[in-house]
């Protein structure tokens, strides 16, 4: 069996993608509550902004209605279906004990974020991880808040300076993380972006195989829609 590679955050963060995705509506507070339940560390969505400048939790930012489909920034908070949560709804609900991932799709989303987490749960500002399709757009943000994760989120395949150009770029301008689709990363890869003190991230582990080779990686976190399979892994691989 190969030895597990040295992780930056031992133990590594089991997140919850879009809650218990498998098991329930996705992105509900149903799903995120059973998530925890089921021993997740940590939580997983995308958040949007309504035209009232409150953070809301969906994946596709936008809201169906007969043939129509309105992005989220177009209906005001009290407009938006009872199944879309506000940020504050999730730590009303679950609390602030657990790692929260979001994908940031609208930069104009991060601030009031940011803001809500620090009025409603500060001491969670450094264990909240703020996603992003562009590094640069991260680090356009690292003045905000000095605790809080900004996260490169990518494929290999498309850093074309190579990764340890770019894991330099990202310690360079405050960028915490890179996270990469789980069949992009290797122990060399792991160990790389730890060389620079930047966590790896995987995402889309849905099998407890490639759940507990990425663990055996280094990895810091992954992310799987099966709460109960990656559980399982992180009980066989995590003394």
């Amino acid at each position: 069996m190969q030895q597990r590679l040295p992780s930056l955050l031992d133990p590594p963060i089991a997140f919850a993608h879009r809650g218990a995705k498998a098991h329930a509506p996705e992105n509900t507070l149903e799903a995120f509550t059973l998530a925890l339940r089921l021993g997740a560390t940590g939580l997983e969505s995308d958040v949007w902004l309504t035209s009232d400048g409150v953070p809301v939790l969906d994946h596709d930012g936008v809201v169906r209605a007969r043939l129509r489909s309105r992005p989220i920034s177009s209906f005001s908070r009290d407009q938006l279906p009872g199944h879309i949560p506000a940020l504050t709804d999730l730590i009303d609900t679950c609390g602030s004990d657990y790692d929260l991932s979001l994908d940031v799709k609208d930069p104009a989303a991060a601030p009031p974020t940011v803001a809500v987490v620090r009025e409603a749960a500060p001491a969670m500002l450094g264990r909240l991880w703020l996603c992003f399709r562009d590094w640069r757009m991260a680090a356009a943000l690292r003045p905000l808040d000095a605790d809080v994760r900004l996260v490169d989120s990518t494929r290999l395949g498309r850093i074309r300076e190579g990764p340890e150009r770019r894991a330099a770029t990202l310690a360079d301008v405050g960028v915490d993380a890179i996270n990469l689709h789980h069949s992009d990363w290797t122990g060399g890869l792991t160990t790389l972006f730890h060389r620079f003190g930047r966590y790896a991230l995987g995402w889309d582990a849905q099998y407890e195989r490639v759940l507990q080779a990425l663990l055996r990686m280094g990895i810091d976190g992954v992310y799987s829609d099966w709460v109960d399979r990656m559980t399982d892994a992180f009980r066989a691989e995590i003394a």
